[in-house]
């Protein structure tokens, strides 16, 4: 059951990434820059400063999104081959294929979506979100682990 639970995850997770893919330009642009201007105005509240580039802030705020949920997609999906039995090597190979695979059909899949284009920047963003995530499931496997929550 704990192993279907975590494919389900991995799934739930893969679907919300298509689904923030599918949604035009003109949307996803908007989601980002409500994003970024809530950013913006929480940090105004701590620092002063009238001279944002939205465009600008936008941008990065969108190339860090990018990271943030192949972040999570790296740690879920580790998760998911690790609790299906895979040697720690296999999940890992295993799971930095399978969040590359999803980046490369994800960039394809938005060539079709009206103002969206296929970036291999993104794929390499993406990548990096997965690989830090694989790398961060390690270490929270490690402290569970010592816990006594995991058995040797």
């Amino acid at each position: 059951m704990y192993k279907i639970i975590s494919w389900m995850l991995v799934v739930v997770w893969m679907v919300f990434i298509f689904y923030l893919s599918h949604q035009p330009a003109v949307d996803s642009n908007q989601l980002s820059t409500n994003v970024t201007e809530e950013i913006i105005e929480k940090v105004e509240k701590v620092r002063q400063d009238n001279n944002w580039n939205i465009p600008e802030m936008n941008h990065i705020v969108r190339k860090y999104a990018h990271f943030l949920v192949y972040f999570v997609l790296g740690i879920l999906v580790m998760h998911a081959y690790n609790s299906s039995g895979f040697s720690k090597r296999k999940a890992t190979v295993a799971a930095f294929i399978t969040c590359l695979g999803y980046a490369i059909s994800d960039e394809f899949h938005q060539r079709f979506i009206d103002g969206r284009g296929s970036q291999v920047m993104d794929v390499i963003i993406d990548s990096g979100g997965a690989i830090i995530g694989i790398i961060v499931w390690f270490f929270l496997y490690k402290i569970i682990k010592r816990s006594g929550r995991i058995p040797d």
